[in-house]
């Protein structure tokens, strides 16, 4: 038997933000079988979660592919490891990583602050077939080493558009992310996020993009702490706040379902 968790990431409120499930499985997994139950889970990730001795290793896996970073799931995890009280309300939560060394999470009455790596994107030509897929011509264009990142002129523009996702699954990078500066009282940017390759067509609400976007709209707006959306069809709210290079994601998370897996 393994606990399993479904939970409900970046929202307040049941049924929005972005859901993941966590396991806390009492033995280690292959990762074949952590594969096989993110496939059974059939949701944009599925986090694993095992005790270590100065914390807890985590991986992290949609129903294609094991991914090297994801922050809704994160979110997700601490919020589990502090509700089943395998961490006190004041403990820090130590993740271990295979990918991102060591990531930690915070609690407080805002909500749940992940310290992420940030990962500022570089200026780069434009790409047509990228415009073409996505049926928009962008304001600029950069990417990272695993997304592209392109801004566009309009809230409207971003919320209408209506991606191509074959032609996005034949890209050379993985992640394809869309903001606009937001019109919106409150707050200071919105996004997209679209993985297809990875089994994910549209991901809910996404905190690894948020290690791009942060310093990007740091850098725009000249400013350190930001408050953004994503305006997928759940959506969420997350403040971030970039520090050297380290991006701070704060959002909160609820749990939905709790049982357990049968092997």
């Amino acid at each position: 038997m393994i606990k399993i968790f479904t939970v409900d990431a970046f929202t307040d409120k049941p049924f929005k933000g972005n859901p993941a499930a966590v396991c806390l499985p009492d033995s280690e997994l292959s990762g074949s079988v952590m594969q096989d139950i993110a496939f059974e889970m059939n949701l944009s990730e599925t986090a694993f979660v095992d005790r270590k001795e100065n914390g807890f290793g985590l991986r992290w896996f949609t129903p294609k592919a094991e991914v090297e970073l994801c922050g809704h799931a994160t979110l997700a995890s601490a919020h589990v490891l502090w509700q089943e009280k395998l961490l006190s309300p004041g403990d820090e939560a130590v993740f271990h990583t295979l990918y991102k060394g060591i990531l930690t999470a915070k609690k407080s009455d805002k909500g749940i602050t992940l310290d992420f790596p940030s990962n500022p994107p570089f200026e780069s030509d434009r790409m047509e077939i990228l415009e073409k897929a996505l049926g928009v011509k962008a304001v600029s264009f950069s990417e990272t080493d695993d997304h592209y990142l392109l801004e566009l002129n309009s809230e409207s523009e971003l919320k209408n558009l209506r991606p191509d996702f074959a032609i996005l699954e034949t890209l050379p990078k993985f992640g394809i992310i869309i903001t606009c500066r937001s019109q919106q009282d409150g707050l200071d940017f919105i996004s997209r996020f679209f993985a297809p390759s990875k089994g994910v067509k549209e991901d809910p609400v996404t905190g690894s993009a948020h290690c791009v976007l942060a310093p990007y709209w740091s850098e725009k707006l000249g400013k350190k702490d930001l408050r953004a959306y994503q305006a997928s069809e759940r959506g969420g709210y997350l403040s971030v706040s970039v520090d050297d290079d380290r991006v701070m994601i704060t959002g909160n998370a609820v749990t939905l379902i709790s049982g357990e897996l049968t092997l």
